[in-house]
């Protein structure tokens, strides 16, 4: 007979190497459906690194789809710390999106050291306001989160789709459902010449080590990690429970509001309904991927940018089908979670007569 048992205090390596470990086999495993395609595996996963490291061109490109997977797994990463299940990153990096199009677009002039600024503030608050509204329906009358957030990232959608043919709609667009664009003085400036990387990089990985130290050094940090833990254990020792889910729900949706800003005041320029293609949910897979370390999300990040941008260049080589990505994905996001079983659980044999 085989029976479970939780590990007294899994090892420091063992936590950290497990995703590692999982990320690994989930690319090797990726040999079997390019096999069944077909392809000279060696040349496909060469292929593959050249998109990622065949030049400077292939790197910024891979940072720069990492840019918003930081931002939405951050997101993720400090709501599920507090047990507090956001689905609704997508909409909520919408909702930033749209608040840095109606500011930035000529709403207010002023030079990009206050522009910007105030650009970042406005996506912010406007992401907070879309995970603080599900949250509020949580507390107050025990609703889902799971269930309202994710619905409320349709309800966005369409939101965004009536404002991009109504208010927010480019006059000069020829008729496109598009916005005006970003006005200079509110663009994320680059960081490399006739690259695409942009600052909002920086301020990912900025965000990333302020979530790190709130999070492992501040007393808000620990009663996030406490309600997450145990929300009576936390409430009966004098946290407020509540707002903590509130706190919790605050930032992360601010910080999903973050990567709107990024991606249409740093990337694009100007806003359209295909802005992101589920940067919101793959900041899911980053932030599980990661074992919720905001650390752990930059590398992450890294990872799954890379296993996208690396499957577009193969696509296009050998012909073979870029969603082998989200392939490799699905792959990671599986072997992780079957080596976070094995990180906190050991089997082990007994006798049939000592069960």
């Amino acid at each position: 007979m085989i029976r479970i048992e939780p590990r007294e205090m899994p090892s420091k390596w063992w936590t950290i190497g497990i995703p590692i470990i999982s990320a690994f086999i989930a690319i090797l495993l990726a040999a079997i459906p390019l096999s069944l395609a077909d392809a000279n595996i060696l040349e496909a996963y060469r292929q593959m690194a050249n998109g990622i490291f065949g030049s400077t061109f292939a790197f910024t490109e891979m940072l720069t789809r990492a840019t918003p997977l930081i931002f939405t797994g951050l997101a993720a990463t400090i709501a599920f710390r507090a047990k507090l299940w956001n689905i609704g990153a997508e909409g909520q990096l919408y909702l930033g999106a749209m608040a840095a199009v109606a500011v930035g677009t000529g709403l207010i002039d002023a030079p990009a050291f206050i522009l910007i600024p105030i650009i970042l503030l406005a996506g912010a608050l406007s992401g907070a306001i879309g995970m603080a509204a599900p949250t509020y329906l949580k507390t107050r009358f025990g609703a889902d989160e799971v269930v309202t957030t994710l619905l409320l990232n349709f309800i966005v959608i369409i939101f965004l789709q009536m404002m991009l043919e109504g208010p927010l709609k480019d006059p000069m667009g020829m008729g496109w459902p598009q916005s005006e664009p970003i006005v200079d003085n509110g663009v994320l400036p680059q960081l490399l010449p006739r690259m695409r990387m942009h600052a909002g990089l920086i301020i990912a990985l900025l965000t990333a080590g302020l979530v790190h130290l709130f999070l492992s050094k501040s007393i808000w940090g620990f009663k996030i990690r406490a309600v997450g833990e145990n929300p009576s254990a936390a409430l009966h020792a004098g946290i407020n429970v509540k707002r903590t889910f509130m706190g919790a729900a605050v930032v992360s949706g601010a910080i999903a509001g973050l990567a709107g800003v990024s991606e249409v005041a740093g990337l694009r320029g100007y806003l359209t309904t295909d802005l992101s293609p589920g940067f919101g949910y793959t900041g899911i897979v980053v932030a599980m991927l990661a074992g919720l370390s905001p650390i752990g999300v930059v590398i992450s990040a890294i990872f799954i940018a890379s296993i996208f941008v690396g499957a577009d260049t193969m696509s296009r080589a050998i012909g073979v089908s870029s969603y082998l990505a989200d392939l490799v994905v699905a792959l990671s996001l599986i072997c992780v979670l079957i080596g976070g079983f094995i990180a906190r659980y050991k089997f082990i044999r007994t006798n049939k007569g000592n069960v």
